[in-house]
């Protein structure tokens, strides 16, 4: 067996991806309230944000920056690159499939059980693809009952950060609540470790040449830009709104919404609806009968006079004395 270090620079390594996995995971429950507070595709997107924040931060460079301590006396390690960057994609992959399964589900136990057996099963197989994408002249080999405790507790601190994001709100209790996820994600880290075995290797044999890239050249710069990115989110959770002004704003908008249907519901006028029978216009009015004439009278009889010297009766000239000549004086 091979004397292996995990603790080369002291408390710098575990010290500093503690306090990294605490920050990805603060970042990622603050953006489990913000989905909590949307629908749709706004839940979703906070949804994806919490899975790189949880998953790239809070896991995968946790676990890398613990393997920058990682050193074998008289040993080169090197890492290969494809497989390193596939085990950063898996533990996002991962967080995602179970945020999304609790994130829209009804928060029920077996959801989150299965959610946080999904989550502590793809955070194990990150950790041993990233111990498997080291290259040296040892070989490695991992103790049984080790190996599956930190597949047990990957479990239950996957199980136990997607409860925690279903309730947590202040301020307070997401600081509270990623210090306990730091301390699973790191106990995780170093519970695989300790179950690696290292046995002695032939420099020359097959399979047992060293490829990939340094740690130096590698890691280190992959690690300062993971944590670039957790600052930009840091950035961007800070600048967006709270779950509680975001529930304001939707009670705002409610109350306005409901103001407005009032308002138009009072100012409808009501309109007869349209007869399916056709109104005949009304029929103009019957003219009178036309008063009846007397009949002629019969020939050589004298035609009546009317009494009163009516109109009618014609006049004799003299007769009134209006048609006397005038006196001459």
């Amino acid at each position: 067996m091979v004397t292996v270090h995990n603790f080369s620079y002291g408390l710098i390594n575990p010290v500093l991806g503690y306090l990294v996995s605490c920050l990805g995971a603060f970042l990622g429950l603050r953006c489990l309230t913000r989905a909590r507070a949307h629908d749709g595709r706004g839940r979703a997107g906070w949804l994806a944000v919490a899975a790189i924040a949880v998953g790239a931060c809070g896991i995968w460079a946790m676990h890398f920056i613990a393997m920058l301590g990682f050193t074998i006396p008289g040993q080169q390690i090197r890492y290969n690159v494809p497989l390193t960057i596939t085990s950063m994609i898996l533990a996002i992959a991962v967080v995602g499939v179970g945020l999304f399964i609790v994130g829209y589900g009804d928060g029920t136990w077996p959801r989150l059980l299965a959610g946080g057996v999904i989550v502590g099963l793809g955070v194990a197989s990150m950790h041993y693809l990233g111990m498997a994408a080291m290259s040296m002249t040892d070989g490695m080999s991992y103790a049984p009952g080790l190996f599956g405790l930190s597949i047990l507790i990957a479990i239950v601190a996957g199980t136990a950060a997607l409860w925690i994001g279903t309730w947590v709100r202040g301020l307070a209790a997401t600081f509270g609540a990623s210090l306990v996820m730091g301390v699973a994600v790191s106990g995780m880290h170093y519970t695989g470790m300790a179950a690696m075995r290292v046995s002695k290797g032939i420099p020359g044999m097959p399979g047992m040449q060293v490829i990939g890239s340094t740690a130096s050249s590698f890691l280190l710069p992959l690690v300062f830009g993971i944590s670039l990115v957790a600052l930009l989110l840091t950035l961007v959770v800070s600048l967006s709104r709270t779950a509680e002004e975001i529930a304001e704003d939707a009670r705002i908008e409610q109350r306005l919404t409901d103001a407005a249907s009032r308002e138009s519901i009072g100012r409808v006028t009501v309109r007869p609806a349209p007869s399916a029978i056709p109104v005949r216009p009304p029929a103009a009015p019957a003219r009178p009968p036309a008063a009846a004439q007397p009949p002629p009278p019969p020939a050589g009889r004298p035609v009546p006079r009317p009494a009163g010297g009516g109109a009618g009766a014609p006049r004799i000239p003299g007769a009134s004395g209006r048609g006397k000549s005038p006196r001459v004086r």
